[in-house]
């Protein structure tokens, strides 16, 4: 459903290289990108160039974080930028990162500087549900949410808060077979988009198949097991089973 009534705002929660703001400018009146790695950020800039000047687009160069601190440790892979990540990593991993301070903030803070979500994509390499945790706390729960399923908190986090009882899956290996070319929903009517390989893949209704219950969502997720798969709820959605 398109509304009328106010801006509709896509955060993009761990842009990367910004392979999924393409599709995210067509659902929205506003994206804010968001990601730690200034090299990728350049990138995402140059990508952009034309909807930034538009003010299309907006991004914020940060790490997100749930404290106040103005700056932390991030930790970029050597080769996989996609496995960057906030925290450091495992000590039989670590040389494969270098380790840089860069300025962070809180997902709470950059939403009251540009206004309500409409959906929020949250891709952060294992940090996802401390982001869900305080975004719960301070009573944000936007109509669409996403984030990476690699720790079975994230899904206990989008149950416990009771603001969610519609939920779709989609699995990050296949995105870029299974939607490469995907009759997606705008305010124009149905679009084609192409999903490359490492993007999110599409949210809401633009993701086939019915809703699920949380109750029928826990067996398929159980089914398809955990790690790089998105769980995609809503709360003005109605599950169909």
């Amino acid at each position: 459903m398109w509304g009328t009534s106010k801006v509709r705002i896509i955060y993009d929660i761990g842009s990367n290289n910004g392979d999924d703001i393409s599709y995210y400018l067509i659902k929205s009146d506003l994206v804010v990108a968001v990601e730690a790695n200034p090299v990728l950020v350049d990138l995402i800039k140059n990508r952009f160039h034309h909807e930034i000047l538009h003010g299309k687009l907006i991004i914020e160069n940060v790490v997100i974080t749930t404290a106040n601190a103005s700056t932390v440790d991030f930790y970029i892979h050597k080769t996989l930028h996609v496995l960057s990540q906030f925290g450091q990593p495992n000590e039989n991993e670590i040389d494969n990162f270098h380790k840089v301070r860069l300025p962070s903030k809180s997902l709470v803070d950059i939403i009251s500087a540009y206004g309500s979500p409409f959906y929020i994509k949250i891709d952060v390499e294992g940090y996802d549900q401390e982001i869900l945790r305080h975004l719960f706390q301070n009573k944000i729960f936007p109509p669409y949410l996403s984030a990476e399923s690699h720790n079975i908190d994230v899904f206990s986090q989008l149950v416990a808060n009771g603001h969610y009882n519609a939920f779709k899956l989609v699995d990050g290996p296949s995105v870029a077979t299974v939607y490469a070319s995907h009759l997606v929903a705008t305010m124009n009517g149905l679009v084609e988009h192409h999903f490359p390989d490492h993007s999110a893949g599409p949210f809401g209704s633009d993701i086939p198949g019915p809703w699920e219950s949380a109750k029928t969502f826990f067996q398929s997720l159980a089914n398809a097991g955990l790690g790089w798969k998105d769980i995609h709820v809503s709360n003005v959605e109605l599950p169909e089973r």
